[in-house]
């Protein structure tokens, strides 16, 4: 949400964790950088491993909640604050994520 219509700053206000549903994940655009976008990640109980592989960058933060990645068979359990940058296609497993769990992703929009 913008200042006023011809204000080149935007401000808003994330998410509360409360709204995590109760399975999987949503997922919520923030804004649009040059060059990246920013979106919020809400977690609930994930029904089972999930595996991505980004075809752009992705840095990745845990603001609340906790989450259990697998990165190129090396496991990481992260709580709020720890981050992670994921460079475009490296594959990774989020393993488990705790009820509520708050993310801020940043990625890399698609050269093209």
């Amino acid at each position: 949400m913008s200042n006023s219509p011809n204000s080149p700053w935007e401000h808003g206000r994330l998410g509360d964790r409360s709204t995590a549903p109760e399975h999987g994940e949503s997922t919520r655009f923030v804004t649009q950088l040059s060059g990246a976008m920013v979106e919020e990640i809400h977690s609930g109980t994930l029904d089972g491993p999930e595996d991505y592989c980004s075809e752009v960058d992705e840095w990745v933060v845990v603001l609340a909640g906790a989450a259990t990645l697998v990165i190129e068979g090396e496991r990481l359990d992260l709580t709020p604050g720890d981050w992670v940058l994921l460079p475009a296609g490296t594959e990774h497993t989020l393993v488990r994520t705790e009820p509520g769990t708050h993310w801020l992703t940043v990625t890399g929009t698609a050269r093209t």
